[in-house]
């Protein structure tokens, strides 16, 4: 069996959904609406309820006649069974959803949360790293999340084998974020199931998928910008170089969030992501103070020495929360991260035979011009814009028509490829 679900107290009903929670959950779970798509058709209407009634207008508009957006008994059917597993839905605008990760661009529009809410107010920090770590990144993973977590921070990983539970383990008295692929209620692997209910003591279990989901590959990238997404900044302990872990250092990258890596014996594969990445311009961290001292500076990345961090004698006083800085102020990555990342298979790319000139027999519709330029592989809106010549306003639309029709999904980090199916 993948997973089991977590037992509640059959007599603790969680707060319903504040605000138009409900209409958001109808909008999220219609057919062919993710998180991408809700923010741009909240944008457009206002609200949740105007943009439910606006899309079976926006699907005949695409040449769908038959679209329903979901039914107010589906998504009251969910609540009923969020709350039975002792869960709690926030919204995207309710007051409690956590502020970093709203910031992000295509933030979940809605969250299962269990567990104690009260952790979401501290420093966020995620420590994740390889399934099959070794014994001294296990240890590594360890001393990091207990002194990140002593010095008030919340460690926040994935619940997976090796790092993450390590790092969830030794995190627990303090408050640890479990963020998961599956269901509120169910857990994988299932061997973590007594955690998970150790977590919701003082911690919290978090997911976006509705109770009952078990979790399947396509679920795990999603799951990580949720992990990058909530988090100040991504320490990978230990990883391969080509990994779920650097999927994760790619959405930070994405999201403006730090990355930093412990680096690893260079015969070691597992570190081969770690030491790549300080390769290229990640801060290279030795333990929590080093994490915690990054955190307090204000100055930015390109100005601090990588290769030959100063030593740390203690770990300095535990870090207030504080709101996240504006953009311009945040610090920003080397651009050889990014290129580094992008190396790892995540980049755009097109089809074979679709880089000669629009006028050069393409197709004449824009939606076909749209299809013509995207694969399976993701590809950058704004690279999209650019090499179609067609203002950001008049192809969105189209774009939204084509996801509606379930020919062009949106992926991680704002990007479009075509379906899959």
């Amino acid at each position: 069996m993948m997973a089991r679900p977590l037992s509640s107290d059959p007599h603790h009903t969680p707060p319903s959904p504040k605000g138009d929670g409900l209409a958001a959950l109808r909008l999220i779970r219609s057919r062919r609406v993710g998180p991408a798509t809700f923010h741009r058709l909240l944008g457009e209407h206002g609200c949740a309820e105007a943009a439910l009634a606006a899309l079976p207008g926006i699907a005949r508009a695409a040449g769908i006649e038959d679209y329903s957006p979901c039914p107010a008994f589906v998504a009251e059917a969910e609540i009923a069974a969020g709350h039975r597993a002792g869960a709690r839905l926030l919204a995207w605008d309710d007051p409690d959803y956590p502020a970093l990760l709203r910031e992000v661009a295509e933030a979940p529009p809605v969250l299962w949360l269990r567990g104690d809410m009260a952790v979401l107010g501290r420093m966020p920090v995620a420590v994740i790293g390889a399934r099959n770590a070794s014994s001294l990144g296990l240890r590594m993973a360890r001393g990091m999340a207990a002194g990140l977590s002593q010095s008030g921070t919340a460690v926040i990983a994935g619940l997976a084998r090796g790092i993450d539970t390590i790092a969830h383990e030794a995190a627990l008295p303090g408050g640890t974020i479990a963020v998961m692929a599956g269901g509120i209620d169910m857990i994988y692997p299932a061997e973590n199931a007594a955690l998970a209910e150790a977590i919701c003591e003082t911690g919290l279990l978090v997911t976006e998928q509705p109770p009952g989901t078990e979790p399947v590959a396509r679920h795990f990238p999603a799951r990580n910008r949720i992990i990058s997404g909530l988090s100040r900044a991504v320490v990978v302990v230990e990883a391969a170089y080509r990994s779920g872990s650097l999927i994760t250092a790619r959405c930070a990258l994405d999201q403006g969030r730090e990355v930093m890596a412990v680096p690893g014996h260079p015969m070691d594969a597992r570190a081969g992501g770690c030491n790549a990445l300080i390769r290229d311009g990640a801060l290279l961290v030795r333990n929590s103070a080093d994490v915690l001292a990054a955190l307090q500076s204000n100055s930015p990345t390109t100005a601090r020495p990588v290769l030959a961090a100063q030593p740390v004698q203690a770990a300095p006083a535990p870090v207030a929360p504080t709101a996240p800085a504006p953009a311009d102020e945040r610090v920003r990555q080397p651009a050889a991260v990014a290129r580094r990342l992008a190396e790892l298979g995540h980049g755009s790319a097109r089809r074979p035979g679709t880089d000669r000139p629009r006028d050069a027999g393409g197709p004449v519709n824009l939606e076909g011009r749209i299809l013509a330029r995207l694969g399976p592989s993701p590809t950058e809106e704004n690279m999209l814009i650019r090499d179609l010549g067609v203002p950001a306003a008049v192809l969105a639309p189209a774009i939204l028509a084509l996801e509606l029709s379930g020919r062009v999904q949106r992926m991680a980090g704002g990007k479009l490829a075509l379906s899959g199916g």
